[in-house]
């Protein structure tokens, strides 16, 4: 068996009977959507690098009746993302859909000053990671028939000059970019793909940030119309409608899920 599996109870929900991959599941909007998910229903494959969160929300996940399988692994190592689509076929018989949504960043640095290494770490797990994802998803819901649904998880970043560093501004706008074509590619297949531009979100990465400076808590809220940062689980609540068939034609959109920073004319 590769990882830990718990499998348990029946389910009916948004996302019943699907199997649902989702990668940087060991916290923030990646860990909610591993909840989200597997009470609406889903058999989730997780994946992230820490194997004993991953081990231990499994185990969670399961002690309410759900469905999840964890797959520790890098989604810049190509290995490691095919490991997990394996998996998801060999334990739950398929994928259906996958949430895309591990993220690299660090606080923001003028360019010139920022070291190569961030930037390579920053493309590698932002890019590389969402392609690597879409190279191994892809060939099993074509395989299948029966199509499925990607969702990237983008930022605010990915449309505008939002202050954060230059790789991630860089990295959000190629997911943007990433999400369009394949959604052009293989719509007439039946697989859609889409993405969240996703504002300011309470996690570990944000937290640790506004720790460091604690300005940065007060810059953050204030673009945003609801003058608030979301929770994981409304993030989470948006994928979970693009991977269900309730959302059957909509494919190549970058949803805003952002405060309404989008509905700004300064921002656009």
């Amino acid at each position: 068996m590769t990882g830990q599996e718990i499998t348990q109870g029946s389910h009916r929900g948004l996302l019943a009977g699907q199997v649902v991959m989702i990668t940087g599941a060991s916290s923030g909007i990646g860990e909610a959507a591993a909840r989200l998910f597997a009470e609406e229903g889903a058999a989730v494959v997780l994946t992230a690098r820490r194997a004993e969160r991953l081990n231990t929300l499994v185990e969670e996940i399961g002690a309410v009746g759900g469905r999840a399988l964890a797959v520790p692994g890098d989604v810049a190592v190509a290995a490691d993302v095919r490991r997990a689509v394996e998996a998801a076929v060999e334990h739950f018989g398929g994928l259906d859909s996958a949430f895309n949504n591990a993220g690299y960043a660090t606080v923001g640095t003028l360019l010139h000053e920022t070291d190569d290494e961030v930037y390579d770490r920053t493309m590698d797990v932002n890019v590389r990671g969402v392609w690597n994802c879409m190279k191994y998803q892809l060939p099993v819901m074509l395989a299948s028939g029966k199509g499925g649904s990607i969702v990237n998880t983008s930022s605010t970043a990915g449309r505008y000059a939002t202050g954060a560093s230059v790789p991630y501004v860089a990295s959000k706008h190629a997911i943007l970019g990433i999400t369009r074509a394949a959604a052009s590619e293989y719509g007439e297949q039946g697989i859609r793909v889409n993405a969240l531009v996703v504002g300011t979100t309470r996690s570990e990465m944000i937290d640790e940030a506004v720790r460091q400076y604690p300005d940065l808590e007060q810059a953050f809220i204030a673009p945003q119309i609801q003058k608030r940062m979301a929770s994981p689980r409304e993030i989470a609540e948006a994928a979970a409608w693009l991977c269900s068939d309730r959302s059957s034609f909509v494919t190549g959109v970058a949803m805003p899920v952002d405060g309404g920073i989008s509905a700004q004319a300064k921002a656009g």
